[in-house]
């Protein structure tokens, strides 16, 4: 399976998908001019990897802004890793957030009140 790495523009995040290590980031902004277009590939990269999971995968999420259509590709990115997590894989999905951005913290609750998998809530201080 190929590891997806994608750099970062001021209107989309960096992405690294890395199913030998298990390790899933995204990182920065996420204001795509079309959100399922961009995610699609990551969304469809998940479906693969459900198939055959590592034991351990762990996600980092550090975006500092994200728009309303990025929230629900990020939603069905989650979903997708609820579904593997629900199969038997251990998921942690790692949520950080600047120490004075309240907003991006309750965005981060938010998921985690939605999605069965475990939340680890990790402040960058400036």
């Amino acid at each position: 399976m190929d590891t997806i790495v994608i750099e970062g523009t001021p209107k989309t995040p960096s992405i690294n998908f890395d199913a030998v290590a298990g390790k899933i980031e995204i990182k920065g902004r996420s204001i795509p001019e079309n959100s399922i277009e961009f995610y699609r590939l990551l969304v469809e990269w998940l479906e693969a990897y459900a198939t055959a999971p590592l034991a351990n995968t762990i996600v980092n999420i550090q975006l500092e802004y994200f728009n309303t259509s990025s929230s629900k590709c990020i939603l069905d990115i989650f979903k997708k890793l609820e579904n593997i997590s629900k199969a038997g894989s251990n998921i942690v999905i790692n949520w950080y957030y600047e120490e004075d951005d309240e907003d991006m913290l309750e965005a981060g609750e938010d998921y985690q009140s939605i999605i069965k998998v475990p939340f680890k809530m990790i402040e960058i201080e400036e």
